[in-house]
């Protein structure tokens, strides 16, 4: 997989991301974002997968109930 085809499927898993959390499907989001982490570590890209990593925490943190 050359550099444009992985920025096309990553590009795409952030988009699906996008639409699930505009929905308010955390779960879903989680989980899309968690299968672009294990892509991005199979294909050796440390830099996306420590990307998706972040967006885990965050998306996380704000699906959280506030005390």
């Amino acid at each position: 997989m050359n550099a444009a085809e992985k920025g096309e499927l990553y590009a795409r898993i952030f988009r699906k991301v996008g639409v699930f959390l505009g929905k308010g499907e955390i779960p879903r989001a989680l989980k899309e974002l968690n299968e672009g982490m294990k892509i991005a570590e199979r294909n050796g890209d440390s830099k996306m997968a420590t990307r998706f990593a972040q967006e885990i925490a965050n998306v996380s943190k704000s699906a959280e109930p506030t005390k």
